[in-house]
């Protein structure tokens, strides 16, 4: 039986989230006859981590559903022995890509990958705890519908399962690596009170985020669309087109990846920093792979902490940080694009080489870009006073620690790209444990077990999977962006 994963990343407490996606398991399992490991990946504190345990207890047994609810010491123990395994060097900075001291959406995501290898999952399918499912005359609009349908497929098999294709024949024997639908709702960035409060000011900070070496109108064009996702029209009639996705119709947390994708790749670790988590989905799409996109978008809203007091500044900082991180991943997407069909071997498949020597070569890019970024940053906030001009003025005191951070998670990605195969390897050797050798304190001091619907664990060899989960919860808390 195919066995898939279905993944919630979680840093608060989100028990209604945790029961729509048991739901959506369990409709995978009964209209496509899989195995469902649904990994909720927990960060929150004692009492989140309770209510959110509270709410995986109460779950109905489902045939077929497996849930796990994991805590950063039972992730820590695994990720240890894959990186000690994975015959590395220095294990410990590869636990600390994957598990660093911070919010890191990338390695948050890694980690889900490394643990679908551990259970011998076949497809990811991310999800995100701060968004809600469509619903249509009391029904849940399940982007896993369309995933299921396409995910892991001979292109040319998938034409069956889709209401469009514009599949070139030529690519009919290569797989369908990447199934994704958008949202609809709040912008997936939360800048738009800087919208409101000054227009200018948002077109020249959201500009920072677009090519350099784009025309003033191709510029103009992208500060219209980012961050808008599918706007906001609500599902009405299943729409769904298969082809070589555009970058922009594809979103990190209504997506299913292929384990020949993510097994080959992994995202850039970058601590403290939205929008870290797309360089597998740019690879993807340059590389001329099929996908499929429809139209069961996810809805994005917002929470309360990202906007008063320290949670403001946290977020709004991170989003510097992805705007400083573009520097190095530009010269990277813009390398995919030339080398095209190039990207892909003989068996149509991902070679990370060619990535490997664009990363290790963008690390060496003049940062003179990302002061400039900062400076004009800096005018932005201050001309919006407020709380926006002590953001500038912690950004300010920050301003060389940014700039250094932006270039070390380059380097880091570039560290762990080259690390990668041996990891998933190990992690598929390694699998997950169970029992009291499992056993962790998790963020509520609870034993760290996970319920399953029996109250076991369907591993590969009946052992539990979960990795991820911590900081920051990379596909969901703050909605990543391209």
């Amino acid at each position: 039986m195919q066995r898939v994963c279905l993944a919630l990343p979680t840093m608060r407490p989100c028990p209604d989230t945790i029961a729509e996606l048991a739901e959506e398991a369990a409709y995978a399992v009964a209209n496509f006859g899989v195995e469902v490991h649904l990994l909720i990946l927990d960060t929150t504190d004692a009492g989140g981590f309770a209510e959110n345990a509270g709410a995986v207890a109460a779950l109905e047994p489902a045939p077929g559903v497996v849930v796990h609810h994991l805590g950063e010491a039972r992730q820590r123990e695994f990720l240890r022995r894959v990186s000690e395994r994975s015959g590395a060097a220095d294990p410990e900075l590869l636990l600390d890509l994957m598990l660093p001291r911070a919010v890191a959406y990338g390695s948050c995501v890694n980690r889900l990958f490394l643990g679908a290898a551990a259970l011998g999952c076949t497809s990811a399918h991310l999800r995100n705890d701060d968004a809600d499912f469509q619903v249509v005359d009391g029904r849940k609009i399940f982007p896993i519908h369309h995933e299921l349908l396409s995910i892991g497929r001979p292109a040319g098999e998938a034409v069956a399962g889709v209401s469009r294709s514009e599949l070139d024949p030529a690519d009919a024997d290569k797989p369908v690596m990447l199934v994704s639908g958008s949202f609809i709702g709040e912008l997936n960035v939360d800048i738009g009170e800087i919208h409101e409060l000054d227009p200018a000011v948002y077109r020249d900070v959201v500009r920072l985020w677009t090519p350099p070496v784009w025309s003033e109108e191709e510029r103009d064009a992208m500060v219209d669309i980012s961050f808008k996702g599918a706007g906001s029209e609500p599902f009405d009639t299943d729409e769904s087109v298969l082809g070589v996705p555009d970058i922009w119709d594809v979103y990190m947390c209504n997506i299913a990846l292929d384990h020949r994708a993510y097994e080959v790749l992994p995202l850039l670790p970058a601590t403290e920093t939205i929008g870290s988590d797309y360089a597998l989905l740019h690879a993807l799409v340059h590389s001329r792979l099929p996908g499929v996109v429809h139209n069961r978008h996810i809805v994005n809203y917002y929470t309360p902490e990202r906007r008063t007091g320290a949670g403001f500044v946290s977020y709004q900082l991170r989003f510097v940080k992805f705007l400083l991180s573009m520097l190095y991943l530009y010269p990277v997407y813009g390398g995919m694009i030339d080398l095209g069909r190039g990207l892909l071997d003989e068996r149509n498949g991902l070679k990370v080489e060619p990535i490997l020597d664009l990363a290790r070569g963008s690390v060496h890019w003049d940062r003179a870009g990302n002061v400039h970024c900062l400076d004009v940053l800096d005018r932005s906030y201050r001309k919006l006073g407020g709380k926006y001009a002590e953001l500038a003025d912690v950004m300010a005191g920050r301003r060389e620690q940014l700039l250094d951070e932006a270039r070390q998670d380059a380097e880091r990605w570039a560290v762990l790209i080259e690390a990668w195969a041996p990891m998933v390897a190990a992690a598929r050797a390694e699998g997950l444990r169970t029992g009291t050798e499992g056993l962790d304190a998790d963020a509520d001091g609870t034993d760290g077990t996970d319920a399953g619907t029996d109250g076991t664990d369907a591993g590969t060899d009946g052992t539990d999977a979960g990795t991820d989960g911590t900081n920051g919860a990379g596909t969901g808390t703050d909605a990543p962006v391209r």
